[in-house]
């Protein structure tokens, strides 16, 4: 078990480095205070996995240090049953000229181990690293998915109580992310507290119980991972001002230069909002402006009961330039073959310039309409989406000479 009670934590900013020694000599005051947590209080219980959001610079990698031993509260009080380890930054306890077998030991005995444990799983850190004869090569010529890899098998055999991670599973392939997911999941379920950072939301959304969202070094939501995530959303497309006031309405929020007025959703055939596999959704919106811009995007994102994003994309990745002058409304229609696997869905809505909603967002509106998938027309399929493959039959001549993926790796 974890708790955290009123923690703070500031930082002295020196507009200058030599401003620290002219503040000892002068004894006069040459900084300026960054709060960095502000009162931060949760609770994370034995077997349960938080995430935590936030902007960079929100507090989250400061927290996590505390939690780690690594920095102090100014303020506040930490109570941590067990051990707790983090996989916090790559690299972090490791000698860069050491071999990463020679650094298994100097990693494990700060991370608490003692040596025999240490020699009793050096084979098995080894194994799941799987860094094969690299493991006795100076850390210096690793790759940061090397590093990843390493940090991370010493730090899991530690069998810590809490489990601290930071963004560093964003390195690596696939293949290892999810071996290393796999075995958080056995973590979890064998008791252990995990603490997660990412800013991949769908990794949050899957692994974890609940979330806290920080801005400014304060919790502005803690809750279900999905209200989270979205919250997090409305903080990246919203400025600190109309943050604060909790404008977080089922009307969306934004600058409401432009406004998504109405939305309706059905399938071709079935004409309903329920409609089957195969049929064609059609996406109607209309949207109204309030100001003249000369540069919209209108995008959406499907996603899942579990909250999890399947599809996205806008009019700007599409070249669909829409242009709006004040007063002026707007109607406009997505189509896409609906090859989704049955299940519940919802589409959220954005209004916003360029690429993307993090610097312009004129109106966003969180699981705007829903619909749902029931059966399937055609040929049956599993998984999450139909990926419409076809199978031929090749003359053997086609395939001489070729070479595989498992031959150039």
């Amino acid at each position: 078990m974890l708790e955290v009670e009123n923690v703070c934590k500031e930082f002295k900013l020196y507009n200058r480095p030599w401003h620290r020694l002219k503040e000892v000599v002068m004894r006069r005051s040459f900084h300026r205070t960054h709060r960095a947590l502000d009162n931060i209080s949760f609770r994370v219980a034995s077997g349960e996995t938080l995430g935590i959001l936030g902007r960079n610079g929100a507090g989250k990698s400061t927290l996590l240090k505390m939690l780690n031993g690594v920095l102090l509260p100014d303020a506040g009080q930490i109570k941590i049953t067990g051990r707790v380890t983090g996989l916090l930054e790559l690299g972090t306890g490791f000698d860069p000229n050491l071999s990463g077998l020679q650094n298994i030991t100097g990693n494990g005995l700060l991370l608490g181990m003692t040596r025999q444990q240490i020699e009793e799983r050096r084979q098995a850190i080894v194994e799941f690293s799987e860094l094969g004869e690299f493991i006795h090569e100076p850390i210096r010529t690793y790759s940061s998915g090397m590093n990843m890899r390493l940090a991370f098998s010493i730090a899991i055999h530690a069998n810590p109580d809490t489990f601290l991670i930071d963004e560093a599973l964003s390195v690596g392939d696939g293949h290892f992310q999810q071996k290393c997911m796999r075995r958080i999941k056995e973590f979890r379920a064998n008791g252990g507290s995990i603490i997660f950072v990412s800013h991949d939301l769908n990794a949050v959304k899957m692994i974890c119980d609940r979330a806290i969202v920080l801005s400014e070094g304060k919790i502005v939501a803690d809750g279900d991972p999905e209200d989270a995530v979205n919250i997090y959303n409305q903080l990246l497309g919203a400025d600190e001002e109309e943050y604060s006031k909790r404008e977080l309405l089922e009307a969306g929020y934004g600058t409401r230069q432009a406004i998504l007025e109405d939305v309706t959703f059905c399938g071709q055939n079935s004409q309903s909002s329920i409609l089957a596999s195969g049929d064609t959704g059609t996406l109607d919106v209309t949207i109204a402006a309030q100001s003249d811009l000369p540069d919209v995007s209108l995008g959406l994102m499907i996603r899942d009961r579990f909250g999890q994003d399947i599809f996205g994309t806008n009019s700007h990745y599409l070249n669909f330039p829409i242009a709006l002058v004040n007063g002026e409304r707007k109607h406009l229609r997505y189509n896409f073959p609906m090859r989704l696997a049955p299940g519940k869905y919802t589409i959220t809505l954005a209004l916003h310039d360029g690429a993307d909603h993090t610097i312009n967002c004129y109106h966003w509106r969180d699981n705007a309409i829903g619909f749902e998938v029931a059966g399937i027309t055609g040929t049956f399929f599993a998984g999450v989406c139909d990926l419409a493959p076809t199978l031929q039959e090749m003359p053997s001549e086609t395939f001489n000479g070729t070479v595989s993926n498992a031959d150039t790796q």
